[in-house]
């Protein structure tokens, strides 16, 4: 059958790339080291250090993962090639969807993982802090944040990541003004670090009684999450911290105190905010946490002459400066502006499906 004979041709060309994909991630040595590490977890006294032998075991964990990855792809290969011999010799058309459907499922997989190689930057497999403030436009930008902020958090679901929400301000009539949330998972970093930017929707907004076509945005700051205590001097006297009420959705403990915390560091004019911790001093922890980290980036952009440079494409929220366009009238695209990556389902998008934007970002800055 002509299918047949299409997806078996397509496949061949993936023999090199698996044999590539295998090489760059030297599996070998990583299966060395895995029973490098099964041995030092049998020794007597490795659990005494709590924190190594965590950061080991996580280790140990993301090796097997790997290993596991590739492996599975490899067999997947061959039960691709198994279903083709079995799909002629039945000569039966039902087969062509079902080994469509594996072909397909076997060239996401790949493609992730060829990207997540790509992921080589010093925070990469960090943890990353997303701040969405809206911009131009009133109630309907902030219609605009509440659904990206949607968007985001159902991308983190579907990767098994975590969201956590660090501070969020509510907008006067309807959706988010601004919020500042956790994406925590393996490589969250450096997978979210290409949606830094300027977001723009195009759509009929259901706030204006004409029913006219409006042009919404929102920004988007994305730095990562950095634990370990980073040599950054911080002058008291260079500091404006201010506390207020918490708002938002956040539990019995929420708008009870001034507990929430809001630091501007003078010189830069930088802003950061936390609110979901339990107490003053717990929000300010972390606030300080998030200052430190944005100064050090700052400080290691060698070229770094104002504070969008480590921003990546945060400007003005505003006419010309957007990173991505999403269009739901009156036609329905969405198209990164510096890739050109286009997905025509709009819905599918905002319903979390943005890997395609994030793998044609990393390419892009890899090339």
């Amino acid at each position: 059958m002509v299918e047949l004979d299409n997806i078996k041709t397509e496949l061949g060309t993936y023999e090199e790339p698996l044999k590539e994909i295998r090489a760059s991630l030297s599996l070998e040595d990583k299966a060395h080291r895995v029973e490098e590490l099964e041995r030092r977890m049998e020794e007597p006294g490795f659990w005494d250090d709590a924190d190594n032998s965590q950061k080991l075991t996580k280790e140990l964990s993301d090796l097997k993962d790997t290993i596991a990855m590739v492996n599975g792809l490899d067999q997947q290969y061959e039960d691709i090639l198994t279903l083709l011999e079995m799909g002629y010799e039945e000569n039966d058309p039902e087969m062509v969807p079902e080994i469509q459907g594996e072909f397909d499922d076997f060239k996401e997989k790949l493609e992730n993982l060829r990207i997540s190689t790509l992921l080589s930057g010093e925070y990469d497999k960090n943890n990353a802090i997303l701040r969405l403030n809206a911009g131009a436009g009133g109630t309907e930008s902030c219609d605009w944040a509440s659904m990206l902020y949607r968007m985001y958090s159902r991308w983190a679901e579907k990767k098994g990541f975590s969201v956590e929400v660090l501070d969020f301000l509510d907008g006067d009539e309807a959706g988010i003004k601004s919020v500042t949330f956790q994406v925590n998972g393996e490589n969250a970093y450096g997978y979210l670090k290409s949606e830094k930017g300027v977001h723009r929707l195009v759509r009929i907004s259901p706030f204006n009684a004409q029913g006219k076509r409006q042009t919404s945005f929102v920004s988007l700051d994305v730095m990562p999450e950095i634990n370990e205590d980073l040599d950054v001097e911080i002058n008291d006297d260079d500091l404006r911290i201010d506390t207020y009420r918490s708002s938002g959705a956040g539990g019995q403990h929420i708008n009870k105190t001034s507990s929430a915390i809001r630091i501007t560091h003078i010189p830069t004019g930088i802003v950061v905010q936390c609110q979901n911790e339990r107490s003053q001093f717990q929000n300010k922890d972390k606030a300080m946490q998030m200052l430190k980290a944005k100064l050090y980036m700052l400080k290691q952009e060698e070229n770094a002459e104002k504070l969008s440079d480590i921003r990546g494409d945060v400007k003005e929220i505003g006419w010309g400066n957007q990173i991505r366009s999403y269009v739901m009238q009156p036609y329905t695209l969405v198209k990164d502006h510096r890739t050109n990556e286009e997905v025509a389902q709009v819905d599918k998008v905002m319903d979390g499906y943005i890997d395609p934007f994030i793998n044609a970002y990393l390419r892009w800055i890899n090339a």
